[in-house]
């Protein structure tokens, strides 16, 4: 197994440790998804993924179909993906992914987040050199089903890795290869348990407790942001 499944391994996945927190971020991903390929699910790849991840973090059913059609009304905010970068302390690479309706105040408060917690800022592009954006898929195991053999049938698809977790498969692939994996994956009748993209940092960085102490802090902060939907970074844990 690779360093995407130790990257797995460690990662802490606090940052939607609510259910309020979850259903926010899962509603705005499905306003987003329906906004790039329509309300259909038959016809919207990401929108069906979507429900799947959002019936597997128990969102309720009325929930789904309400996020589906307020995403659909005139009322709807118009969430857009902005990607922010940037340094905390000790020279850590952080990059934030948000879901916003309001630019100026998102990059105000990953700004002051930053400066707060002796970190910095950055322009685009300054640390995403340092991650690989990688898709995932957690899948339901198959009785009879070879790993090895599975992965050398979706070599061409652009996977990297496919290993076990409990009674699940985990396949990991490029972020461009998320479509042809999705496609395999229905086509080939594996449920889905959850999808999701991932930025793997090509190196971590190592600090002394007190030290991470330090970066944590702007984590947690990130982390609280409405607007945030995910922070990476390169520190090792």
């Amino acid at each position: 197994m690779g360093r995407a499944f130790e990257y797995r391994k460690a990662r802490k996945m606090k940052r939607w440790g609510s259910m309020a927190r979850t259903f926010t971020k899962i509603g705005k991903e499905i306003a987003i998804a329906i906004k790039a390929g329509g309300p259909d699910p038959a016809a919207n790849s990401r929108l069906r993924v979507l429900m799947v991840n959002a019936k597997n973090a128990s969102m309720p059913k009325e929930n789904i179909e309400r996020a589906i059609k307020k995403a659909t009304s005139k009322d709807q905010s118009d969430y857009k993906e902005v990607v922010y970068e940037g340094y905390a302390a000790h020279g850590i690479a952080v990059l934030v992914e948000t879901a916003t309706d309001n630019t100026t105040r998102t990059v105000a408060n990953v700004r002051s987040y930053f400066n707060k917690c002796n970190g910095s800022l950055g322009t685009s592009g300054c640390v995403e050199y340092l991650f690989e954006h990688k898709c995932l898929f957690k899948v339901k195991n198959k009785e009879g089903i070879d790993l090895e053999e599975l992965e050398f049938e979706m070599i061409d698809l652009g996977i990297q890795e496919v290993f076990p977790e409990d009674d699940n498969i985990i396949i990991y692939g490029d972020f461009e290869a998320f479509g042809p994996i999705q496609k395999y994956i229905e086509e080939n009748d594996f449920e889905i348990v959850n999808a999701e993209f991932e930025r793997i940092p090509t190196e971590v960085k190592e600090l002394t407790e007190e030290q991470i102490l330090d970066v944590e802090k702007l984590l947690e902060k990130l982390e609280d942001d409405e607007d945030v939907t995910n922070v990476f970074h390169n520190l090792k844990e």
